[in-house]
Formats: structure tokens, C-alpha cells, sequence
């Protein structure tokens, strides 16, 4: 990955020549650096965001720089700090929340650059699902929200119509799923080998995470991770075992099949391959894009044999980090606290929310999308929304706040495959994710306390 050594100067005078007495001295504006992971129409935003931040005011400058995947960009955000040139913000994905509040001086908090610059950012503008993953036990905001996206269910609207089901009809609960998953295999998928009746990108996330979420069941130890570093795994629950239990019938009776990690099997769904794909509500528009049929989203199923009013889905995406540096100034924090007030404006977020198919990250954003009647023209938009406003919002559904979540979500992976073929059991798989990812919590641990 090739590095870019950035020098994030603080704010300098700079002097015009003296060509008559009455000359002054102006001051040059506040230079900002932000790093992100966005590309393709993403990116194309993040530079939108830039020209409109440096033409709503007339003291800083915004450069939004691409530093390559999720991943990347974070590790380039820790060796440019160790360095003493760390951008002013940087945007790292969700999972990487646990890693940068372990930063200690690396990273200044939303509420600290609130408390040292005055800037205007409320809490409670935001929707409690994204808020919560994003700030302290306490509710302190650790870092701004800026792309948030759910898991949704995405079906092919034409395929239920072939199968003889009801395209307004999605299945609500697991009970119904299992059903039309056997009658998409038997009267849709079965015409065609490369045709399949349901698969899933983010198994961890969308199939786990959110199954605890939406039901209510913890996740991990002490709120999730949100109470202290030495929190322990729990997926090894009964309700945990009957869900990966279910998923594994199914792929072995054909309703159901694994095509993939993380957000692999996307392709799946946009094809036309797979009638039901379950994935993340950030894809809408490459759906819209590829899709050569009806299709629509709807909330993930749950189980009504464990819960009767299923409570919000997780977020994924991205927030923004504000990082310090030797030599950074108060005029530079200053112009960061302006920055993430223009971004939490309504109608930046609205746009960003419109322009990316991410959700709407504020309560003011949804409004305001409503009201330019963005849903009646892209109905279904507001699915993602749905999901994440669904029910009460617990300390089972706030989030993970997990150290080295993306290495643990691949141990899952792992098993989930050996589980696949033949050699474990449901119980063997979630024993052995738990026991693997619980020395890989105590090694952040360790890590984390120095």
C-alpha cells in the first residue's frame, strides 16, 4: 500500500507584500486533511462534502484524501500518528470503534472537542442505534457518524411471483422464512442449477450480531464490550445454537446456500441468482444499478418463538475520528469542530443519506428526506431506517464494542465452513468461535491496558 507522508501544518500567517503602509496581514486559511475508505460514487461525496464545507465559510480548507479499504486506512491513520503526522480526521469503519477508543492521545473525542472549541454537536440529534455504537457508556459522543447502513432482506419480487408467493408479503418471522425459502427452492430455484432460493453476505453481522440484537440476547459480556475490556463471548447460547442450527438444515436441504464472506455474495442478489440475499442496506444503489428485475428490501426476519416485538438491527459503516498531532494548533481543532457541525446539519446529512443510499444518520436528515418526498420516489428507502428505529434500544442492541472484532468475525467464518462440511456440529462450531475469539479479546486486552 503506498503511504503518503502528510504534514498537517498549523495555521500560518501569511503576510502580503508591503507595497503601501495601509497593508495587513492576512491569514491564510486553516488547512484540514481528512482520510477515508470511500470509492467509486462514494468517493465522488467525500469530495463533495469538501467543496461544500470550504465554500459555507471562509476560515478553514477540507481535502478529503482516499487511503485505500477499511482496513488500510486505519493502519495508515496509527503509523502516520506514531509518526507525528496524523490526518486531522479519519474514517474508520465500525468494527475498528473498540481499536481507536483504546487510542488513548491518539485520538481526541467528540465530546473533548466540544468541551475545547464550543462546537455545537447534540447527541440527541441522532438516531439512537447510531449514537449509541458511537459514544461512551455514559453517552458522551467518541466519534462524529457519517456512514451508517443496516442489513436488510432483499428479495427478487419476480421469483416470489414465478414460485406463486405474495411479492407484498415478505416473510416477518424465521418460521415463515424456512417456508418460503422451500418454495422458492422447489418452484423457482429448481429450474436452473445456478439459481438458488436464499444466501446471505455478512453472515457474522447480519445472521449473528444483529440476530442477538434483534432478539435481545447478549452478544458478549458486560453490555456487549460497552462496560470494560475483559468482556467474554456469549454466542454459545440456545438461541444462538437454534439459529446457525436452522441455517445449516437449510443448506443441506437446499433452501439456503453460503456463497461467500463478508460482502461477497452481493453479486449474488443483483444477478437475479438467489430470490432472497440478505445484505447490507448501503447496496441499494448498486441493486438499482444491476438489477435487471422487481425487486425489494424488507426488515430481517425473527424468531417468534423467542421474541414477540424484535428490537433494532446493528449498524455498520463508518464514523469519523478526530486525531491529534505535535504540532496541531487550537485553530485547527477549532476548524474541526466547524467541520463536523456542517456535517451534522440536516440538509448535509439528507443529501449524503440521498447521493449514497447510506441511512440517514440524524432524526432532522429522515425528516427532511420526508418532506422532499425522496421516499415516495424510492419506495423502500426508508427500510433500512425501519430496522434500525424497530423496538427499544438495549444494551443487547446498542452495538459491539469489541477489541479486534474484524479478526473474530473471521474465526467465525472459519468455523462456519468446517461446520458446512461435515466436520462439526452447531455446538462444536459456536464452543469453538467462542473459545478462539476469547483469546483474542484477552491478547486486546493485555494490548490495550499497556
Amino acid at each position: 500500500m503506498k503511504r503518503r507522508t502528510l504534514l498537517a501544518g498549523a495555521a500560518a500567517l501569511a503576510a502580503s507584500p508591503v507595497v503601501v503602509p495601509a497593508a495587513r496581514a492576512q491569514a491564510a486559511k486553516t488547512k484540514l486533511v481528512l482520510w477515508h475508505a470511500m470509492t467509486g460514487a462514494n468517493n465522488d461525496e467525500m469530495d463533495r462534502i469538501a467543496r461544500d464545507f470550504n465554500a459555507a465559510q471562509p476560515a478553514a480548507e477540507l481535502q478529503a484524501i482516499y487511503k485505500g479499504t477499511y482496513p488500510e486506512t486505519l493502519t495508515a491513520a496509527i503509523a502516520a500518528w506514531r509518526a507525528g503526522q496524523a490526518p486531522h480526521l479519519v474514517q474508520v469503519f465500525e468494527v475498528g470503534t473498540g481499536t481507536m477508543l483504546a487510542a488513548g492521545p491518539a485520538v481526541k473525542q467528540v465530546w473533548q472537542l466540544q468541551k475545547e472549541t464550543g462546537a455545537k454537536i447534540n447527541p440527541a440529534a441522532y438516531l439512537p442505534a447510531v449514537r449509541g455504537y458511537y459514544s461512551l457508556t455514559d453517552g458522551r459522543m467518541a466519534s462524529m457518524p457519517l456512514n451508517s447502513s443496516t442489513p436488510v432482506m432483499w428479495y427478487n419480487r419476480d421469483a416470489f411471483e414465478a414460485a406463486g408467493l405474495d411479492p407484498a408479503k415478505p416473510p416477518q418471522t424465521w418460521q415463515e422464512f424456512v417456508v418460503v425459502a422451500r418454495t422458492l427452492r422447489d418452484k423457482w430455484a429448481s429450474k436452473s442449477k445456478d439459481l438458488m432460493a436464499s444466501t446471505t453476505s455478512w453472515i457474522t453481522w447480519a445472521q449473528m450480531e444483529c440476530y442477538c440484537a434483534i432478539h435481545n440476547i447478549p452478544y458478549a459480556t458486560k453490555a456487549n464490550g460497552f462496560g470494560g475490556l475483559d468482556t467474554e463471548l456469549k454466542l454459545n447460547n440456545p438461541a444462538m445454537l437454534k439459529h446457525i442450527q436452522r441455517l445449516l438444515d437449510m443448506a443441506k436441504e437446499g433452501s439456503f446456500k453460503y456463497t461467500g464472506r463478508d460482502n461477497t455474495p452481493d453479486p449474488v442478489f443483483r444477478t437475479g441468482n438467489t430470490a432472497i440475499g440478505f445484505g447490507s442496506s448501503a447496496d441499494r444503489g448498486n441493486i438499482a444499478r444491476d438489477a435487471k428485475f422487481k425487486w425489494a428490501a424488507a426488515v430481517l426476519p425473527y424468531d417468534a418463538e423467542i421474541i414477540k416485538a424484535p428490537n433494532n438491527t446493528i449498524i455498520g459503516g463508518a464514523s469519523l475520528w478526530t486525531m491529534t498531532a505535535p504540532s496541531r494548533t487550537p485553530a485547527e481543532y477549532k476548524a474541526v469542530g466547524s467541520l463536523l457541525e456542517f456535517i451534522g446539519q440536516p440538509a448535509q446529512d439528507a443529501m449524503y443519506h440521498q447521493h449514497t443510499g447510506y441511512v440517514p444518520v440524524t432524526l432532522a436528515g429522515f425528516e427532511l428526506s420526508k418532506q422532499q418526498g425522496y421516499y415516495e420516489k424510492n419506495p423502500g428507502a426508508d427500510i433500512a431506517i425501519k430496522s434500525l428505529t424497530r423496538g427499544t434500544v438495549t444494551e443487547n442492541s446498542k452495538g459491539l464494542r469489541l477489541g479486534r472484532l474484524p479478526e473474530i468475525r473471521n474465526i467465525i467464518y472459519e468455523e462456519f465452513e468446517k461446520a458446512l462440511q461435515g466436520q462439526q456440529n452447531a455446538k462444536q462450531l459456536l464452543d469453538s468461535c467462542v473459545a478462539r475469539g476469547n483469546v483474542v479479546l484477552r491478547a486486546f486486552e493485555k494490548t490495550a491496558k499497556g
